[in-house]
Formats: C-alpha cells, sequence, structure tokens
C-alpha cells in the first residue's frame, strides 16, 4: 500500500494497483515542520484496517484578531479587587460593618458558606423563563434538576405531602409571592384583608395611610380593608376582626404579619374565612424557621396558601416562596350529603404558576434557586431545629432582661424569635433610637406602635435575634445586649434634653458625642468575639 497525499481539493481513494492505495487530501494541507500536538488527527477504516491520518490545524487568527480576542476576554477572570477597586474598598467596609457590630434587624440574617457559593455560581449566566420541564429557552435540563430539587426540598422542610401542596420557588421577594398570589386568584378592585400594619402587619398585604394615599401594589390595584390589634393588649381583636370581615366579604384574608411576637390562631382565621367564604392565605416571612423547626403553631394545618421569604430565619437567599394546596378539598363540615360530595378540586397551581411567570416575572434566578436547595436542605436538619430553639430562647432571654429594667414590650413579651420595644414611656422615639444604635454599631428598625390616636410616628423598634443566634450567641450575651440597648436609649435620652427631639438639632448633638464612642468601642470588642458565617475576616 502506498499512502501519499496529493494536491486534489478532495480526500479520496485510487486504486493504483493491486498492492497499493493513494490517499488524495484536501489541498489546505501542506507538508511542514509543525509537531504532532499542533495537528489534528482523523481516523477511519480501510479494507477492515483503523487507519490515521494527521492533518494541520486551520490557523486562521492573525495578529490583529488575536488582540481583538484578547480585549474581550482580558477582564473575563479578573478579581472585584482587580476589575473594580472602588466598589471592592466599599464592599469590604460592609463586611467589617457587619463583623464589628450587632444585627437585631428582625429580617436580617447571616448565610452560611455553603449558600453563598451557591449565590455566586455560573448559574446567575444561565435564562430558564418557564417551569421545569416547560423552557422557553434550551440547555436547561440542569438548572431544571436543581429546581425540582428545590421543590421537593421545600415541601420535605415543612413537612408536606406532594400529593396535597404544591410549591413555586420563583418569587424574587415575598412581597412578589404575595403580588402572585392575588394576580393569580383576584381581579383588579377585588378585596383583601389582612393586618393593619401598625399593628405589625406588612405592607404587601393592603395598607393606607391615613390621607388616603394607598401603600403598595396591594392597595393600588386591589380594594383592602386592614384588621388591628387591641390597643390594650397588642393582641389581634378577632372580635372585630370577624365583624370586618363578614361586612366586608373579603376574597383573601390574610394572617401574619411583620411585627407580631405572638403566636398566630390559625384555627380561628379559618373559622371567619369560611364564614365569609374568603381563600386563607398566610405570610409567614418572619416565623418561617421557627414553623419548619415546629417551634410554633404551623399555618399549613389550616390555610389554603402559604408564602414567605427566603432569608430570614431560614437563613437562605433572598428571596420569595409560595406553598399551595392541591388535589381535592376536604369536606366541609356540617355538609348535607345532597349538598355535593366534596371531590372539588383546588385550582390554585395553574394560576398561580402562571402569576408567576409570565405574568408578573421573567428568568428566575437560578443561583437563588440553588441557594435556596442549600438552605432547605439544612433547615431539614436536627441542628437547624436547635439553632430555631436557641434563637426563640435567645428572644426570652432579651425580652425578660429588658422588662427587668423597666422596659415596655408590646404585649408584654413573645412566643417567637422577635420583640416590640415601645420606646414612648422612655420620651423616645423609634427613630431617634435607632440613629443612636446605628452610630454605636448596633442595627434595628423603627415600627410604629398601634394606639388610638391615629399618629404614624414609629414609637418603638423591633428587635430579632436570629442574625446573632447564626454567630453563636446564647442567653447570656443577650442579656449582655440588652446593657448596649439601655445605655443606647440613656444616650438619646442626654441628647433630645440637650438639643431636643427634631431631627437636625438631635443629629447635630450626635456629632463627636463621648458616650457614644465609648458604647461603640464596647459594642465592637463584643461582636468581635463571635464568627461571623459564610466568609472569612
Amino acid at each position: 500500500m502506498n499512502f501519499t497525499p496529493s494536491q486534489s481539493s478532495n480526500l479520496s481513494l485510487g486504486f493504483v494497483s493491486h498492492e497499493s492505495i493513494t490517499f488524495r487530501l484536501n489541498s489546505s494541507v501542506r507538508e511542514s515542520s509543525h509537531s504532532d500536538e499542533e495537528r489534528d488527527v482523523q481516523e477511519f477504516r480501510i479494507l477492515g484496517h483503523s487507519m490515521c491520518l494527521k492533518r494541520k490545524r486551520e490557523i486562521s487568527s492573525t495578529p490583529a484578531l488575536e488582540s481583538r480576542r484578547n480585549t474581550v476576554t482580558a477582564w473575563g477572570n479578573q478579581g472585584l479587587s482587580v476589575a473594580d477597586p472602588d466598589l471592592y474598598e466599599i464592599m469590604e467596609k460592609e463586611k467589617q460593618r457587619q463583623f464589628k457590630g450587632i444585627e437585631l434587624i428582625a429580617s436580617e440574617n447571616f448565610v452560611c458558606k455553603a449558600v453563598m457559593e451557591a449565590l455566586g455560581s455560573h448559574l446567575t449566566n444561565k435564562y430558564s423563563e418557564g417551569m421545569p420541564g416547560a423552557r422557553y429557552y434550551g440547555g436547561n435540563q440542569y438548572i431544571d434538576e436543581i429546581e425540582t430539587l428545590c421543590c421537593k426540598r421545600a415541601l420535605a422542610a415543612f413537612g408536606l405531602d406532594p400529593d396535597n401542596w404544591g410549591v413555586n420557588v420563583q418569587p424574587y421577594s415575598c412581597t412578589s409571592a404575595n403580588f402572585a398570589v392575588y394576580t393569580g386568584l383576584l381581579h383588579p378592585g377585588d378585596r383583601i384583608m389582612g393586618l393593619d400594619t401598625p399593628s405589625g402587619g406588612n405592607t404587601s398585604h393592603g395598607y393606607y395611610f391615613p390621607n388616603g394615599r394607598k401603600v403598595s401594589g396591594a392597595s393600588i390595584f386591589f380594594e383592602s380593608l386592614s384588621y388591628k390589634v387591641d390597643p390594650q393588649t397588642g393582641y389581634v381583636d378577632f372580635d372585630k376582626l370577624e365583624e370586618r370581615a363578614l361586612d366586608f366579604r373579603p376574597k383573601i384574608l390574610i394572617c401574619g404579619g411583620s411585627s407580631y411576637p405572638r403566636e398566630w390562631d390559625y384555627a380561628k382565621f379559618r373559622q371567619i374565612a369560611d364564614k365569609c367564604g374568603a381563600v386563607l392565605m398566610c405570610d409567614m416571612a418572619q416565623i418561617s424557621g421557627l414553623v419548619a423547626a415546629k417551634e410554633c403553631l404551623s399555618p399549613f394545618d389550616y390555610c389554603d396558601i402559604v408564602t414567605s421569604t427566603t432569608h430570614k430565619s431560614l437563613r437562605g437567599p433572598r428571596g420569595g416562596i409560595i406553598f399551595y394546596r392541591k388535589g381535592s378539598k376536604p369536606r366541609k363540615r356540617g355538609m348535607l350529603l345532597n349538598q355535593g360530595d366534596g371531590s372539588d378540586k383546588y385550582d390554585f397551581e395553574e394560576k398561580i404558576n402562571f402569576a408567576v411567570f409570565p405574568a408578573l416575572q421573567g428568568g428566575p434566578h437560578n443561583n437563588h434557586i440553588a441557594a435556596l436547595a442549600v438552605a432547605l436542605k439544612q433547615v431539614a436538619s436536627p441542628e437547624y431545629k436547635a439553632y430555631m430553639q436557641q434563637a426563640k430562647r435567645n428572644a426570652q432571654a432579651l425580652a425578660a432582661a429588658l422588662l427587668r429594667r423597666n422596659c415596655r414590650l408590646v404585649t408584654g413579651g413573645t412566643d417567637n424569635n422577635m420583640i416590640l420595644w415601645d420606646l414612648r414611656n422612655l420620651g423616645l422615639t423609634g427613630k431617634n433610637f435607632e440613629k443612636v444604635c446605628e452610630l454605636c454599631h448596633i442595627t434595628v428598625n423603627k415600627v410604629m406602635i398601634f394606639d388610638d390616636n391615629g399618629s404614624m410616628t414609629p414609637g418603638g423598634v423591633r428587635i430579632g435575634t436570629p442574625a446573632m443566634t447564626s454567630r453563636g450567641c446564647l442567653e447570656n450575651d443577650f442579656e449582655m445586649i440588652a446593657d448596649f440597648l439601655l445605655r443606647a436609649a440613656q444616650i438619646a435620652n442626654s441628647v433630645q434634653k440637650g438639643h431636643g427631639k427634631l431631627a437636625k438639632a438631635f443629629l447635630k448633638g450626635l456629632e463627636n458625642n463621648n458616650d457614644i464612642i465609648e458604647l461603640r468601642t464596647r459594642v465592637e470588642n463584643f461582636a468581635l468575639l463571635f464568627e461571623m458565617p459564610g466568609y472569612e475576616v
């Protein structure tokens, strides 16, 4: 056999004689001194024998083309400190602020390293509009696996039967999740009913300022009427709630709130919802971790729909989640035999999923969904249950410490992971106290305290324990935190006496204040004793 390259334009086999076979290769192939590593290898079979030919690679790049390619790719693998040193410096300052401070905002927490790794992963590159198995883009087979796993873990974390409950993990926030429920189940102008914001409710449940101004999309596109807490006890006033609900006839009745430190009586809400013909929805954003750990009553026993954030007590990424009933509706108690066979089906799944996408959102944040899957795996563990038990004990320890110091707490204490501190008997507003705390590296958030005079001035602060529990704080540590908070209140009072309560004068009194500098030093020394989850400092 004779294997010789020729200058012909096609690859062919010519039988020169019985003993020889000639190969004619593409004319682009030339004799050269290039090494084997610079050639492509082609394999084929001749008369049953495996043959290999090596062909020189086509190299079409010129110095100009290489320069253009390098220009595009040069910054692709730079670290943040090199790519954007200005932003990197600001982020490092925020890292130090978190590490050196005491985080007491109930809506915040510190995620673990695995959650942070998933959030900052290559999954942010993929566009995935639609649901698993029904995407608008190709290349989503692994994204489908991730979202399906996340949904499976979400149901398992809360002990839900997949035959009776479904879940959507795509909402960008709990406010988005709530609005998706309204959009899916209601028409514009339909009625909803949730807890009044000054009573501890969330603006996404529908709220108007006293002057009639609409606060959120829930009140802009739907008609809302709030129920309230009893101003004397701070507990939900169920008698007035039922009276209002029967008059108003909402299509969705909402339980759950942002600043309510007590258990929710879901059974009473269910009774009222049935009486007025409403779907019962729970926003468990603040207590979802306690629900998962079975450290409080579960809304899933009574509610039709349950929404939540994923970043608060759940210690996941920032986002929202919607659980909805599916399958057959239970037969109502007292139903006569001729009033139906109880075979009606819930129709939430298609409506809610369509509302999330395409009605309200575009492609889901796949890095968030993966990070949520990580967090939900941890939520189902015994260690997480112990964590939530500690967060609850810490809240009770902080409440007891403040009560011993003659502070006033809404409802007189707490059943969950937060307290509401009414500062009005100290002559303070939540805004001024919050500012003093911030300068001392303690973060709290001001809240309105409900009363009968309709005042919109935040009269207190909401304090949560999950974040500092994530850093390892126990009951005795929260005793120390109570001392810091009382000292901040004393400083705020002193500044008010010397400069007044008005914002401009009050802020002037905070400048170069030696008491603030001294307390800040104490707070930092305390905070530095505890590790920061998720990253090295």
